[in-house]
């Protein structure tokens, strides 16, 4: 059916573009349903079997909504800025924003070619001036509510791509992107402060339908800890410092401190005697990540910087020392070491001689083997000897509270998010530097601060834009006299972070959206994308939609109520696709060779939605098949209906076989709504094989029900329309509709119908199936044991053999135990 099923794709396609079959009614607020699909990234030229198990399926579980009598939004468009279209760019001399667009038309034409109900009237790309003005609004608003700050700071440089990445950017001290070792740098650069909202991001977590893994992943990255934030006096200075600690039941046997390298009171700290080595040191920790640097395996090490402080809540002096193992950008970048009761500190204190001081022992007072990290009795600690634990960390941070020097706090692994990038294809940062007003935003009636399309962008580890002397001098918005821009580009994950929001509203010129518009179709009810932007994407939107709602542009919390992802599609291989594997899939050669809807149903029925695996070729060829049956069938059923006349004797004559059918119907209308709802698409698919085996079944018989048969067919078609909508909105024209099924009722499954009058039952002998038999679903044990018995390939089997004993488990088997 190869040609004739492209041929259906591109009629029925052309039928729902002129009919606007897929409009969404946003004058309509009861049953609104946001369907959304992560947008896709036009860095390819085409789409692969990858973006297909992300769009085909959802596109089926929305068609089954909209079915159900939902008012289905299910927008598209793409994720334009960022690397991959600028290397790309620098690989070919091919410009992104040429390359970038020439393939999102590309990209276009296969999203049609896929006959889903995208509403493409609502279509945005984010690198085109009409969205990115909005971005840049998006960094004004943000600023303006001082979430959007610029402060220099030790950040993560990926020395392959020249720029700078988000903590989150960074997967086991690599660049996620490109695996380079990822380095240190001391830059200046601009955070968005989503560190404000990180009680609210953990505690609503719980409230999402999301999978339990991602939430999860967020729970862990945002890292949550109670503890005391304690003050250590610098010895014969003025100077102090804070360390973050949960365990301030220790404190007592802190016996030295250490801050991290880049620590900025490191330089003040070291003695003249020490700073070679520590300058030493600060160069060799520069380049280690910070997975290297927290290793528990790694050697500990670290220098002393000639200083000393003082302990709160015991006067004694210990000294100051470095390491690597601390973290600047985590807690307040110092931490006390107590290496008695830490294992890092206790490798530390042993390798460099430094005093071990036990002050917790178990609860039996045995002082088991050092360093003991679990909770007990404090000793060794003055007035607060024989405390618990948890009261000794209450009364340690009640004394410290006295004199000011310690108080109760909480604490985040959460980072504020970096968002400057020394990119060129990006969202320009829509600020102005002037020597005389300093920080100026931009205005904002003069965004978009458009990218200038002709600048040199190999990376050099400098901004590209700042090399555009068009771009970068400019005139300050507040004295009128000389001024630079901004010359970084904005993480493209901005872009994202706000594009479901944008959708709503696409066209607005005016405004990002209108908020009463979007407070209506807003949230979005069913998300789908790969678990690969738990701590990314997905935390920055729900960050993203908190600010708005605060600053009264939105109603709503969350952005996504509720989250699936997809799994992966491996090459034929059973590896992760890969042009340089060259086991990549792309779909356009199966959709020419057996048409859009096989391509869908293989990708349904070959694989689970949440696991995904290895492409098979023979898999589709049997879907192939399997579309062909059914076309097979439907044309014998509409053969039957046009011949064939209802009357009593005939319905009388065929009652046995109109319940079989009936209960093969119901089933699968059970099934599939089910199944479907849950998008476990391949035990939906699964139904429908069996419907169209009942279906074939009665269709042998010699008398048929037209009535019945016709019924049946509607149903079959209106269950099959959301895997298949091309075949399924062709086979429902032939049976002389004119309105397209999938403005038809979803089918409501009969209970009674599942109710069978007799059931089959598996005959086994010695555990081993022999025959099988029909029996009336009501009856008894010892009637089902009679009729087993009297099968006549049990007698054969049985004939000469004592039977020892016959167990029946009614309405499935029967096993009869010989010797």
């Amino acid at each position: 059916m190869a040609n004739y099923g492209t041929k259906i794709d591109q009629k029925w396609q052309k039928i729902w573009e002129e009919n606007k079959t897929y409009k969404f009614d946003d004058t309509k607020s009861d049953k609104k349903l946001y369907t959304l699909e992560m947008f896709s990234y036009p860095s390819g030229a085409q789409l692969h079997a990858g973006h297909w198990f992300n769009y085909g399926p959802t596109d089926s579980w929305a068609r089954l909504k909209r079915m159900q009598g939902y008012n289905v939004f299910q927008p598209m468009g793409f994720d334009a800025f960022g690397l991959p279209a600028e290397n790309y760019a620098i690989k070919t001399g091919i410009h992104p924003h040429d390359s970038t667009l020439k393939n999102i038309e590309t990209m276009e034409k296969q999203l049609k070619s896929m006959g889903a109900m995208f509403n493409w009237e609502s279509e945005v790309v984010t690198c085109l001036p009409d969205y990115y003005k909005w971005t840049q609004w998006l960094f004004l608003k943000l600023y303006e509510k001082g979430l959007a700050y610029r402060k220099k700071a030790p950040v993560n440089w990926c020395p392959s791509c020249n720029t700078v990445l988000a903590n989150e950017q960074v997967v086991d001290g690599v660049c996620e992107r490109c695996s380079t070792e990822v380095t240190k740098k001391e830059l200046t650069q601009w955070f968005f402060k989503i560190t404000d909202y990180a009680d609210e991001l953990l505690d609503k977590l719980d409230d999402l339908d999301w999978p339990e893994k991602t939430k999860s992943m967020q729970k862990h990255w945002i890292g949550r800890s109670y503890g005391a934030e304690v003050t250590f006096k610098v010895k014969d200075s003025d100077l102090d410092f804070s360390v973050f600690t949960t365990r301030a039941d220790t404190l007592n046997g802190v016996t030295y401190v250490v801050l991290a390298p880049e620590h900025e009171l490191v330089d003040t700290l070291t003695l003249t005697d020490n700073r070679d080595a520590v300058e030493a040191y600060k160069e060799v920790s520069s380049k280690q990540s910070e997975i290297e640097r927290q290793s528990l395996s790694k050697e500990k090490s670290g220098v002393f910087t000639g200083s000393y402080a003082i302990n709160p809540i015991n006067g004694k002096v210990v000294p100051i020392w470095i390491s690597d193992y601390v973290l600047a950008t985590y807690g307040t970048g110092c931490v006390m070491a107590v290496p008695a009761h830490d294992e890092r500190d206790f490798a530390f204190a042993t390798k460099f001689n430094l005093p071990i001081e036990r002050v917790i022992t178990n609860k039996d007072n045995t002082d088991p083997e050092l360093p003991y990290c679990e909770y007990g009795v404090l000793l060794n600690s003055g007035k607060f000897d024989n405390l618990t634990t948890e009261e000794g960390k209450i009364k340690i941070i009640e004394e410290l509270e006295k004199d000011n020097s310690g108080a109760m706090k909480k604490n985040f692994r959460l980072r504020d998010w970096l968002v400057s990038r020394q990119r060129y294809w990006g969202a320009p940062i829509p600020i102005v530097y002037c020597d005389k007003c300093g920080i100026v935003p931009v205005p904002e009636k003069d965004l978009p601060v458009k990218l200038p399309y002709d600048v040199e962008f190999t990376p050099d580890g400098k901004s590209p834009l700042s090399k555009s002397e068009d771009f970068i001098n400019t005139t300050c918005p507040h004295c009128g006299g000389p001024a630079q821009r901004e010359a970084d580009t904005l993480d493209t994950f901005v872009c994202s972070s706000w594009y479901y929001l944008r959708y709503a509203d696409s066209k607005n010129e005016d405004a990002p959206f209108d908020t009463e518009k979007i407070n209506k179709i807003l949230p979005v009810d069913k998300y789908v994308g790969g678990p690969e932007h738990a701590c990314m994407h997905l935390l920055y939107a729900r960050f993203i939609t908190k600010a708005l709602r605060d600053m009264d542009y939105l109603n709503f919390d969350e952005p996504f109520l509720s989250l699936t992802h997809q799994g992966l599609i491996l090459g034929p291989d059973g590896l992760k696709m890969s042009k340089s594997k060259g086991n990549t899939i792309s779909p356009d050669d199966y959709i020419k060779d057996y048409g859009a809807d096989v391509f869908r149903m293989y990708l349904m029925f070959g694989f689970g939605y949440t696991e995904g695996g290895a492409w098979s070729d023979d898999g589709i060829k049997s879907v192939g098949k399997f579309v062909d049956r059914i076309e097979r069938t439907l044309e014998a059923a509409r053969d039957v209906i046009s011949t064939c006349h209802d009357d009593s004797s005939i319905k009388a004559t065929t009652d046995a076989q109109e319940k079989e059918l009936n209960f093969w119907r119901h089933t699968a209308i059970k099934g599939v709504s089910e199944d479907g709802e849950k998008m476990q698409f391949n035990t939906a698919i699964a139904r429908l094989m069996e419907f169209t085996n009942a279906l074939h079944k009665y269709l042998q018989e010699p008398i048929k029900n037209s009535v019945v048969l016709t019924e049946t067919i509607v149903d079959f078609l209106k269950l099959l329309a959301p895997f298949a909508p091309h075949f399924a909105e062709e086979q429902w024209n032939l049976l002389g509709n004119t309105s397209t099924i999938f403005n038809e009722k979803w089918p409501e499954f009969n209970p009674s119908a599942l109710i069978k009058d007799e059931v089959e039952i598996a005959i086994q002998i010695n555990g081993k199936i022999k025959a099988k038999i029909d029996v009336p679903s009501n009856l008894d044990e010892e009637g089902i044991k009679k009729a087993s018995l009297e099968n006549e390939t049990i007698k054969e089997n049985t004939e000469g053999k004592t039977i020892v004993k016959v167990i029946v488990i009614k309405g499935r088997l029967v096993n009869i135990v010989i010797k």
